[in-house]
């Protein structure tokens, strides 16, 4: 390739560093202060497209950081508005100099507003609703105005707590009644201990009160730190929707998705009030082959190896789990409360944990007497720290292999639900289904373009191909599927258009740019930094890329794709690379044309559009009615369209789905990753696009043996 996929991160740091950024002396070594600072900074060098902080810029910020923290409009007043508008235009004024007096404002006024609004839920769910009062709700909140009085205040929220009480009302009171009836059926009177109708009023008043008590618990444990966190995002987001500020915490977390693996226990953890919750044992980690820890069961106490355990009850949940993670080889003690009720400390070895539903799943698809291959690829996953350990592009090249060895005539490569990830892994994929050439052109803020190029002249995969995309298949698999299509090397099949993101963006670890810093852990800063284009010249920022095959899903009319983001960067092209396309026996424009009228006549895709306009009109339902009758009917109305819909679930492609022969093998020893399994070929088996995609596999491959003839006799 002409350019290390490194330069572009080593040119920002460079860039940044010769600027000398200088840690400033802030009063009581203020860390918020410094990372303002610092973030403001790191903006204005590097990012694609710099914004000035002016009086809109202001005004902007202004009015996101209120809707993000207070976005039902059930917390602040309109007093509190108006104080808060008095730093209205000066937000810039206070960036510029790290200042944050807006935010100490906003988050006194918050933690003091939320504390008074646990009296007042409170107070509301102290009294029945009446469900026979005619009145309605409305949900679309940005319209809303903020109220002037307690009382007001009050009042919204028995409207909301209404109506997020209606539907466990509705579930309890008709559990009521058809015991009732059923009662009668039978020629006697009904249980007692059956609900009644005002039981399961104060029932589901209960549930109600259980759920925010909860919630704030967990609000509780919220630091100032985190609201800050909130407060620096809504200042970033200002520039493009993808760049972002990551805590310590939180940039632990992104690292651990993007590797899919991390040193620890190997469950997932629920914070109650009595401890932490296992709510998953992720298979093959330290928890599920120890066997002796359970989903249910609840962690009270953490010790390590030798010391005394510390009570982990009313602890934060991040907390705990820094506790209880740890390197690889060493023990931590749990006391567990089994489901039981039963205690015992349990001492699990600490491990590497990989999360295998992050990574590429392959299968065999049996069509009659041909088999057809499938990869599965959630995202394009990275080690950051260690691009020799696994990641997308080399496990993808180990399923096309053993698709190959297994006889396979035919490759899905499965990109829906892909938010993307790592650019050097899509280059190497791509590179597995051509010869050589540029696969993706990269622009940086007033800089010639690279080209990114395989430069390997093996081919892996020569056989017919199909990429599947939808509207949340994004970034790096826009990249795959649009370099696929410009080659004409497959047929792309899914929506009208993908996501539309067409930016690059580098995690800046904010500790390397300081030069001394006695503020602990900074954080990182997730930054974009480069546009990246098609080969062919085209953007896919906001425009995606289009289907050879268009066929609707769920999300066809739901706004949910780079363009209905907040402040995306704009559409633009450049000048296309050098390519040619591929000279493979494809009959490309037919085998599309095909696919493209067995769509158009097949019932089931019909079926699938007509859902997602009622979903679309779903969605759009914003003023509710909180009379139970009015209720009632409504929802059985929207309860015989959903039922109507259920037949979806059972088309039956009539293909057969089989793991891999190496996996099989692994079955014995792992019943969970076989339970799986079943279930993905299962889900397999009713997904009509998959189908589609094995009958254009079916059309290429028929298509290469008549033109490979045709080719022949010309010879």
């Amino acid at each position: 390739m002409k350019k290390n996929f490194a330069y572009g991160l080593f040119a920002l740091l460079i860039a940044v560093a010769s600027c000398s950024f200088t840690n400033k002396t802030f009063e009581n070594d203020d860390k918020d202060k410094l990372l303002i600072d610092l973030i403001t900074y790191v903006l204005a060098k590097g990012h694609y497209e710099p914004k000035d902080i002016n009086d809109d810029f202001s005004v902007n910020v202004f009015e996101d950081f209120i809707d993000v923290i207070d976005p039902t409009k059930r917390y602040f007043i309109d007093a509190d508005i108006k104080e808060f508008e008095t730093q209205k235009f000066q937000i810039d004024d206070q960036i510029k100099n790290t200042e944050i007096g807006f935010f100490n404002l906003v988050h006194e006024r918050l933690i003091k507003r939320m504390s008074e609004a646990e009296v007042i839920y409170k107070e509301v769910l102290e009294q029945p609703f009446d469900y026979s009062k005619e009145e309605m709700i409305d949900i679309e909140y940005d319209q809303m105005a903020f109220v002037e009085t307690r009382d007001q205040l009050k009042e919204r929220w028995r409207k909301q707590l209404k109506y997020a009480t209606l539907n466990t009302f509705d579930s309890k009171a008709s559990h009521a009644q058809e015991d009732e009836e059923t009662a009668k059926a039978h020629g006697h009177e009904p249980n007692e201990k059956q609900m009644s109708a005002s039981e399961a009023e104060v029932s589901s008043r209960a549930s109600t009160l259980k759920t925010l008590d909860e919630y704030f618990d967990f609000v509780a444990d919220l630091q100032r730190k985190d609201w800050f966190e909130q407060y620096i995002n809504t200042i970033v987001d200002e520039f493009d929707p993808h760049t972002f500020y990551f805590g310590p915490e939180e940039k632990e977390r992104f690292d651990t998705g993007m590797s899919g693996k991390f040193e620890g226990i190997g469950a997932r953890l629920q914070k109650k009030s009595e401890g932490a919750k296992i709510t998953d044992v992720i298979s093959g980690g330290p928890v599920w082959r120890d066997a002796r820890i359970e989903a249910g069961d609840l962690i009270v106490k953490v010790g390590q190896e030798g010391e005394e355990p510390i009570d982990i009850v009313g602890m934060r949940l991040e907390d705990a789990i820094k506790m209880i993670k740890g390197p690889k080889g060493t023990v931590v003690d749990l006391t567990v409360r089994k489901i039981d009720g039963s205690q015992e400390v349990i001492s699990i070895t600490r491990d590497v944990v990989v999360l295998e539903d992050s990574y590429a799943k392959s299968a065999n698809i049996i069509k009659e007497d041909q088999k057809f291959g499938l990869i599965n690829l959630p995202k394009f996953y990275v080690d950051f720290n260690d691009y020799s350990e696994r990641n997308a592009a080399s496990d993808v090249a180990k399923e096309v292999e053993r698709l190959k060895q297994e006889g396979a005539e035919g490759l899905i490569l499965d990109l829906r639900d892909n938010g993307g990830g790592s650019l050097k892994t899509v280059v190497e994929m791509a590179g597995l289904f051509i010869k050589d050439g540029p696969v993706v052109q990269v622009q940086s803020s007033g800089k010639n373009k690279d080209v990114y190029d395989d430069k390997d002249e093996r081919i892996q995969w020569d056989g017919p191909l199909v990429i599947l995309v939808n509207e949340l298949s994004a970034s790096a698999s826009e990249i795959l599927a649009a370099a696929m299509q410009d080659y004409k090397r497959g047929v792309v099949i899914g929506s009208k258009q993908t996501f539309g993101k067409g930016t690059v963006q580098n995690v800046i670890d904010l500790n390397n740019i300081v030069r001394s810093n006695e503020n602990g852990d900074l954080g990182a800063l997730k930054l974009t930094t480069q546009k990246f284009y098609r080969i062919n010249g085209g953007s896919t920022q906001l425009e995606g890329v289009k289907s050879d095959v268009v066929v609707p899903d769920r999300y066809s009319y739901i706004d949910i794709g780079e363009r209905d983001q907040s402040n995306p960067l704009k559409w633009d092209k450049i000048t296309p690379a050098d390519y040619d396309v591929w000279k493979g026996y494809i009959d490309y424009d037919q085998t599309i044309a095909n696919s493209s009228e067995r769509m158009a006549v097949n019932p089931q895709i019909k079926l699938i559009e007509e859902n997602a306009k009622w979903l679309k009109e779903r969605q759009d339902e914003n003023v509710i009615s909180l009379n139970y009758d009015d209720y009632k009917a409504e929802a059985e109305k929207h309860k015989l369209r959903s039922d109507y819909f259920k037949k979806m679930n059972d088309y039956d492609s009539r293909l057969t789905f089989e793991s891999l022969k190496y996996e099989q093998e692994l079955f014995t020893q792992d019943s969970i990753l076989r339970e799986k399994r079943n279930r993905w070929h299962k889900s397999l088996a009713k997904d009509v696009y998959v189908e589609e995609a094995v009958n254009v596999l079916q059309d290429l491959k028929m298509n290469n043996i008549k033109n490979a003839k045709l080719a022949s006799v010309k010879g």
